[in-house]
C-alpha cells in the first residue's frame, strides 16, 4: 500500500509548457508595468500644468523631461511585450508542428510494417493467381456453353414454358355446357311518386 502512495507520477508538463507558461507570466507582469507608468505619466501630466499655474516652470520642465523619458520606457515595453507574445506563439506552434511530425512518424512505422507483410511480389503473386483462376473459370464457362446441342437447347425451353405455365393460375373450365340462348328478363315498373306526379 505504501507503494502506491510513495510512487512518483510522471508529470505531464512538458519543458515547453513550463517555457510558456514563464513567458506568459513575464508579458502580464510587462502589462501591469505598463498600466503604472500610463497612470503615473497621467499624473505627472496633472502636477506639471499645477506648476505651470504656479509658476514653477523649471520644475515643470524637469518633471516633462522626466516624463518624456518613462515614456520612452513604455515604448520599450511594448516591444517587449510584442517579442514575448511572438516567442509564446512561436513555441506553440512548434509543439503542434512536432506532434505532427510524431504522427507522421508513426504512420511511417505502420506502413513500413505491413509493406513487410505484403511485399510487392506478393502481391504480384496474388493477382497473377487471381487472373488465372478467372481465366480458368471462364474456359469451364465457354465449355458447358459449347457442349449443349440443339436438343439440349430445345429441351430448356420447353423446361421453361412448363414452369412459366405452372405460375400461371388459370380459372376452371366449367364441365357444363353453356346455355345456347339468354332468358330475357321481365319488364320492371316503374311507379311514379305522388309528390312528383302532382308537381307536374
Amino acid at each position: 500500500m505504501g507503494n502506491l502512495f510513495g510512487r512518483k507520477r510522471r508529470s505531464r508538463v512538458t519543458e515547453q509548457d513550463k517555457a510558456v507558461l514563464q513567458l506568459k507570466q513575464q508579458r502580464d507582469k510587462l502589462k501591469q508595468y505598463q498600466k503604472r507608468i500610463t497612470q503615473h505619466l497621467e499624473r505627472e501630466r496633472t502636477v506639471a500644468r499645477q506648476l505651470l499655474r504656479d509658476g514653477k516652470k523649471e520644475k515643470a520642465m524637469l518633471l516633462l523631461k522626466k516624463k518624456r523619458y518613462q515614456e520612452q520606457l513604455l515604448d520599450k515595453t511594448e516591444n517587449q511585450i510584442s517579442n514575448l507574445e511572438r516567442m509564446v506563439q512561436d513555441i506553440e506552434f512548434t509543439q503542434i508542428e512536432m506532434k505532427v511530425i510524431e504522427g507522421l512518424k508513426v504512420g511511417n512505422e505502420c506502413l513500413n510494417k505491413m509493406h513487410q507483410v505484403m511485399s510487392v511480389e506478393e502481391v504480384e503473386r496474388i493477382l497473377d493467381e487471381t487472373q488465372d483462376a478467372v481465366e480458368y473459370q471462364r474456359q469451364i464457362d465457354e465449355m458447358l456453353a459449347g457442349s449443349l446441342t440443339e436438343e439440349d437447347e430445345d429441351a430448356i425451353l420447353e423446361e421453361l414454358n412448363a414452369i412459366t405455365q405452372e405460375q400461371l393460375e388459370f380459372p376452371e373450365v366449367p364441365s357444363e355446357p353453356l346455355p345456347e340462348k339468354i332468358p330475357e328478363a321481365s319488364p320492371v315498373k316503374i311507379r311514379a311518386k305522388p309528390e312528383l306526379v302532382a308537381a307536374s
